[in-house]
């Protein structure tokens, strides 16, 4: 079984490379997708009262900031929910990611507009990232928030934070983020940090591909289908 930063495969005609920290880069649009990074959830959970710790949002933008220094990438396509709620609007997450900007002031940032993001209101103009609906149709993808079956485009959606269950021997397991492919759709892991995970079920002809932040992987389909050892 390979590990590596990433995978690259054929998608709709067009290669795309499925990369380990949970976003896809298309590299004919030199273009960068990332669902669901959920900038402010802690800090709206700390608004109300629950203890939990900071820093997630250092910790988003250093990874963008590690892929932008990786990849040739003119455009990020955020695939909704870029804020978690309008709690997340506060100076401390709103000032790290202006300078963000500014230091990337030369390349286009698109918010595909998610649940989240129609809850947390309009985004600061300071951010300069369009905002549109989805789905929104560039080359062969329809890029969504939600999973959708699009007549005419392969979409590419985020919304339900995808994890896979590794099974092991003794009744182990391990939940990873997954990319979850089909013939009309590929489904991207939660970029953000402190997201959680739903535990998704692939149909048999899914393509499977699981991440520790680091290096992606296929999951075998006889693998995946085998039950776990007692």
């Amino acid at each position: 079984m390979t590990m590596q930063s990433s995978i690259e495969m054929v998608v709709a005609g067009t290669t795309v490379h499925l990369l380990a920290a949970k976003a896809l880069y298309w590299p004919d649009a030199k273009m960068l997708c990332v669902a669901d990074a959920h900038f402010g959830k802690a800090a709206a959970f700390r608004a109300l009262g629950q203890p939990v710790p900071g820093g997630t949002t250092a910790a988003n933008l250093a990874r963008l900031d590690g892929l932008l220094a990786a990849h040739d990438v003119r455009t990020i396509v955020f695939m909704g929910d870029l804020f978690h709620a309008k709690k997340s609007l506060t100076e401390s997450v709103i000032g790290p990611m202006v300078e963000w900007r500014g230091r990337h002031c030369d390349i286009d940032c698109v918010l595909v507009r998610g649940n989240h993001d129609r809850r947390a209101g309009t985004l600061p103009t300071s951010l300069r990232i369009e905002t549109v609906a989805e789905p929104h149709c560039s080359g062969p993808f329809a890029l969504c928030h939600e999973q959708i079956e699009h007549p005419t485009h392969h979409a590419i959606a985020g919304h339900v934070h995808p994890v896979f269950d590794l099974k092991g021997a003794a009744r182990q397991s391990l939940r990873l983020p997954a990319f979850i492919g089909s013939a009309r759709s590929t489904l991207l892991p939660s970029f953000g940090e402190f997201t959680g995970g739903f535990e998704v079920t692939p149909d048999a002809d899914d393509e499977v591909f699981v991440t520790d932040g680091s290096r992606i992987w296929a999951v075998p389909r006889a693998t995946r289908l085998l039950p776990a050892a007692t």
